[in-house]
């Protein structure tokens, strides 16, 4: 079915003409200290699920151990230290870099939960790398489409 173009030229943000043109960026919801709070807690909950996934994946449905449980826990600890490593360092980078750094983190992870449940060496590196292409393509498209070839923001 088609469409009039509007009488102006261009219709608002929003695509209808009585909905008013949103300037700038959303507005932020939450304070500053919400932001500073889930800046941290964040990667350690994501840690913590990491860590007893990996160890859970390890045990393979057989009983909790204290090895296991360390193993789990280490493996949070590190996830959540190159966590806050990626999340420190990628918004500095330009955007193919920044999109490279995001691809390597999660095909890396995801390579290692998938060889922790027992895969071959083969399919513990041929998926993750699929994965890792396939996070490439999203976040670069997404870094393309909303920064600047230096990796300024762009609202």
């Amino acid at each position: 079915m088609a469409h009039a173009a509007s009488a102006s030229g261009a219709l608002p943000r929003g695509g209808r003409k009585d909905t008013p043109a949103l300037a700038g960026p959303p507005p932020d919801v939450f304070d500053a200290r919400t932001h500073r709070m889930a800046r941290i807690a964040v990667p350690v909950l994501l840690a913590l699920v990491y860590g007893y996934w990996a160890a859970a994946n390890r045990r393979s449905g057989g009983p909790v151990t204290g090895w296991n449980l360390l193993f789990g826990f280490l493996t949070a600890l590190v996830f959540a230290v190159v966590l806050y490593g990626v999340l420190t360092v990628a918004p500095r980078l330009r955007r193919e870099l920044h999109a490279l750094l995001w691809a390597v983190f999660v095909g890396v992870s995801f390579g290692f939960l998938y060889n922790q449940a027992g895969a071959s060496m083969v399919r513990s590196v041929g998926i993750p790398l699929l994965v890792a292409a396939v996070t490439f393509i999203v976040f670069f498209y997404r870094f393309y489409t909303r920064e600047d070839a230096v990796g300024h923001r762009v609202h």
